[in-house]
C-alpha cells in the first residue's frame, strides 16, 4: 500500500498544475519586505519560493525594501530614525545610508538566488532610468530624499526577463536633476507592476492578509474585489497600516494588474501556497470581473 504521505504529495502537485498552466509565461511581481528579511530562515524560503516560480515558468521579478536594516545602520552611525506619518525622514546623509543598505541586501539576494542554479540580475530603480521620481511630502511636510514615483521605463526589466535573468530591485530613484531619492518599497513595486501588466503582484509582509474584523483573527477573507475592498476602508472596518496597502492594491488593480495577493512572509512558503493551492493563504484582491477561484474548491 502506498504511503498516505507520498499520496498527499502527489495531491499538492495535482493541484498545483491548473495554476502553473495558468501563469506560465506570466509576469508575477513580489515586493518583499518586513520579519522575513531579518531572518535567515524565512529569506532562504522567500528566495526558494521565487526560484520555484521561475523553473515552473512563471517571470518573477522581485521588489525588496531594507526598513529594519536601513534603522540598524542609522543607530550603528550615531543618528536616530525618525519618521512622518509612516515615511523615513530622509536627509542627505541618510539617503547615502540608505542606497548603500539596499545595495548590500539586493546582493545578498541575489547570491541566494545564483546559488539555487538560478542566474539574477540586481538593479536599482536609477539603472536604465526605471524608476523617475519627483519630491514626495507627507501631508505638505518635507521630509527629505523620499521620492513619489513618477514614471517607469520598464525596458531593463524586459530585457532581463528575455535572457532568462530573475531580475530583484531596490527601490533608489532619481529625479529630473539626477538627484537621488529612496523610495517606499510598496510603491514601487506596484508602480513595476502597473508598468508591466503583471498578471500578478504579491506583498510579504508581516500581515496575514485583510480581515472582516481587525479584531477576530478568524475572519480572514480569501479574496475581494475592488469595490468589496473600498467598502471596507470605507466602513472603517480596516485598521492602520492596511489602509495605504489596500489603496495600493486597488490602484494597481485599476492601472491594469490582474490580481493582487497580500500575504504574511512569517509562514515558510507562504508565496507558493497562495499561488498554488485552492484556498491560498492570504487575501488576493481581484478586479470586478476577475475570477473568483478559491471558494468553489474550498
Amino acid at each position: 500500500m502506498v504511503k498516505k504521505k507520498y499520496l498527499d504529495k502527489a495531491e499538492v502537485l495535482i493541484e498545483a498544475l491548473p495554476y502553473i498552466q495558468r501563469f506560465n509565461r506570466k509576469i508575477v511581481v513580489i515586493k518583499y519586505g518586513g520579519s522575513a528579511m531579518l531572518d535567515d530562515e524565512l529569506k532562504q524560503n522567500v528566495i526558494k519560493d521565487a526560484v520555484l516560480l521561475k523553473l515552473v515558468g512563471f517571470k518573477p521579478i522581485i521588489v525588496h525594501g531594507g526598513g529594519k536594516e536601513i534603522s540598524r545602520w542609522v543607530t550603528k552611525v550615531g543618528k536616530k530614525a525618525e519618521f512622518i506619518n509612516g515615511l523615513r525622514v530622509t536627509d542627505a546623509e541618510t539617503m547615502e545610508l540608505a542606497e548603500m543598505v539596499l545595495a548590500k541586501v539586493n546582493k545578498e539576494l541575489v547570491t541566494m538566488v545564483q546559488s539555487l542554479g538560478v542566474r539574477s540580475v540586481g538593479v536599482s530603480g536609477k539603472d536604465g532610468g526605471l524608476l523617475q521620481v519627483e519630491k514626495k511630502y507627507s501631508n505638505g511636510q518635507d521630509i527629505g530624499f523620499v521620492g513619489e514615483v513618477k514614471k517607469v521605463d520598464p525596458k531593463i526589466l524586459y530585457d532581463l526577463l528575455e535572457k532568462d535573468f530573475l531580475p530583484i530591485v531596490f527601490p533608489i530613484g532619481f529625479d529630473e536633476n539626477y538627484d537621488s531619492y529612496n523610495i517606499n518599497a510598496d510603491d514601487a513595486a506596484c508602480a513595476i507592476a502597473e508598468a508591466m501588466g503583471a498578471e500578478k503582484l504579491a506583498f510579504l509582509s508581516d500581515i496575514e492578509g485583510v480581515y472582516r474584523d481587525k479584531n477576530d483573527p478568524d475572519s480572514l477573507i480569501s479574496e475581494l474585489r475592488v469595490s468589496e475592498a473600498e467598502e471596507l476602508i470605507a466602513q472603517g472596518y480596516v485598521g492602520g497600516g492596511m489602509i495605504p496597502k489596500l489603496q495600493n492594491c486597488i490602484q494597481a488593480i485599476e492601472k491594469g494588474v490582474n490580481r493582487v495577493h497580500i500575504l504574511d512572509g512569517r509562514i515558510p512558503h507562504s508565496l507558493l501556497l497562495e499561488i498554488f493551492t485552492n484556498k491560498g493563504i492570504g487575501t488576493a484582491i481581484l478586479r470586478e470581473d476577475g475570477e473568483k477561484y478559491h471558494h468553489e474548491h474550498a
